[in-house]
């Protein structure tokens, strides 16, 4: 299995980077890798993790409210100067955001007691899948808590393409999600109908079937992340059901490891065959 986690899996379409990667020019100097004056005498400085917490509590005491907020990246991130000016263009943003949202909903319930209305939490978490010669394939989890019985979390992932200098998202590396879905589909089915036996018990999960509450999903509203056995191409992927996608909150995520078949080579788009081999 992937190391990886998971919330709610956000909505397809659009650019999910958005104001992140706009603003993304303005670090790009932070996040430069440091290079020694003499390069014969003082070794470059190693690229290391990042992990900011920021937090603010209203008052004292365990009911008092609280707001959270944490994100973090491994070093292979760190280790590339654009792609760690992008996540911390985001990472501003959304810290930015959370605290105007705290502030706002500290007004709206004063007075009350409803410590949970006034509670925020938020994480995020990049953590490598495969780290190949051209490519660096990254999960990410995230988790929001902003009221009520529990929190969300979802699993997503992205790639990011060193010869490009750009990130793509795991499934814009196949012809069409169609191509992709006929490809992967019905393994992915079959696996989750395992899964759901092993957890729920062969009753439960035929009754879950039957009844369609929550049917096989579709590969699009699925976490796709790119792995690889021998960190040369990626010749296996992961699929991830975030909460709520394929099962109830209480069932948790549900993760499938497939190989990379002839099937999902034909569905890769030309540009990317390169970097696909099959798997087992």
């Amino acid at each position: 299995m992937f190391h990886v986690k998971h919330q709610a899996r956000r909505g397809k379409g659009g650019s999910k980077w958005g104001l992140a990667f706009a603003l993304a020019a303005a670090f790009a100097l932070a996040f430069a890798p440091e290079m020694p004056a003499n390069a014969g005498q003082t070794a470059p400085k190693r690229p290391q993790q990042v992990h900011v917490i920021d937090h603010e509590a209203k008052g004292e005491g365990e009911t008092a409210p609280t707001r959270d907020f944490a994100y973090r990246w491994p070093a292979e991130v760190t280790a590339i100067a654009p792609l760690a000016a992008r996540l911390a263009a985001e990472r501003e943003q959304l810290l930015a955001d959370q605290k105007s949202e705290w502030r706002a909903s500290l007004e709206e319930f004063a007075g009350q007691d409803c410590a949970g209305c006034m509670t925020r939490d938020f994480q995020k978490t990049w953590e490598v899948v495969t780290n190949l010669p051209r490519f660096l394939s990254l999960s990410v989890d995230v988790y929001e808590y902003s009221g009520g019985a529990h929190g969300n979390y979802y699993t997503d992932a992205l790639v990011w393409d060193r010869q490009a200098k750009a990130p793509v998202m795991p499934e814009d590396m196949f012809r069409s999600p169609a191509a992709l879905q006929d490809a992967l589909g019905a393994e992915w089915c079959k696996a989750l109908k395992a899964e759901r036996i092993k957890r729920l018990g062969a009753e439960t999960s035929q009754m879950i079937e039957d009844d369609g509450i929550f049917p096989c999903p579709p590969v699009s509203d699925l976490a796709v992340l790119l792995g690889s056995s021998n960190k040369r191409r990626f010749n296996r992927i992961g699929l991830i059901a975030s909460p709520y996608v394929a099962g109830s909150y209480a069932e948790g995520p549900y993760e499938v490891t497939l190989p990379v078949t002839p099937k999902v080579l034909a569905a890769v788009k030309p540009e990317y065959k390169a970097a696909f081999a099959l798997g087992r």
